[in-house]
């Protein structure tokens, strides 16, 4: 089944255009996404492992959920359905915290020319990590990963864990705004 995605402009405004997400990645148009991370008071981040079948990134380490926005539906109810779709937990909009728009464009050699403006938000983990039931065609595994962990894996300092070399100040963002709320 074709994902059909809306068509925003650089600017981040919709467009009116909605074409697959096949296309959009072949354009380079952008689109709208959701990056949800979980979070203990441990303090600790949930991530996942991306599945080997990705067409980027296979087997990193990466947000808790992230997904496209599919056509027609909001920002809030694309989040929602990811989460569920990813790991199954069922939650309510007002369960996530919108922390940041981040507008991001990304060139791989395997053609896709990803240009997204990534919906940032935070929501508190109130179960236990293995408790989730993963999509495993998207998520071969999640962990709850220490700030200590994840500084060491920016640094490139963890030979087990490799995560997706977003540009880093991302996660310190991320971990700096979930300090503000534990």
């Amino acid at each position: 089944m074709q994902e059909y995605l809306d068509i925003w402009n650089e600017d981040g405004n919709p467009t009116g255009v909605r074409c697959t997400k096949d296309e959009a990645h072949q354009k380079g148009f952008f689109h709208p996404t959701v990056h949800v991370w979980f979070y203990t008071s441990t303090p600790a981040l949930l991530l996942q492992k991306r599945g080997a079948n990705k067409q980027t990134f296979p087997n990193f380490w990466d947000v808790s959920v992230a997904g496209h926005v599919s056509a027609g539906e909001t920002i809030l109810e694309g989040a929602v359905r990811e989460i569920n779709e990813e790991i199954g937990l069922q939650l309510m909009p007002t369960d996530l915290e919108l922390i940041d728009i981040r507008k991001n464009s990304n060139k791989f050699s395997n053609g896709i020319i990803d240009c997204e403006f990534q919906h940032v938000f935070l929501c508190k983990l109130n179960i236990p990590a293995q408790n989730l039931k993963l999509q495993t065609e998207e998520v071969s595994a999640v962990r709850l990963f220490s700030f200590d962990e994840i500084e060491l894996c920016q640094e490139q300092k963890n030979s087990e864990f490799h995560i997706v070399p977003a540009d880093m100040s991302y996660y310190n963002m991320v971990m700096t705004e979930v300090l503000k709320r534990i």
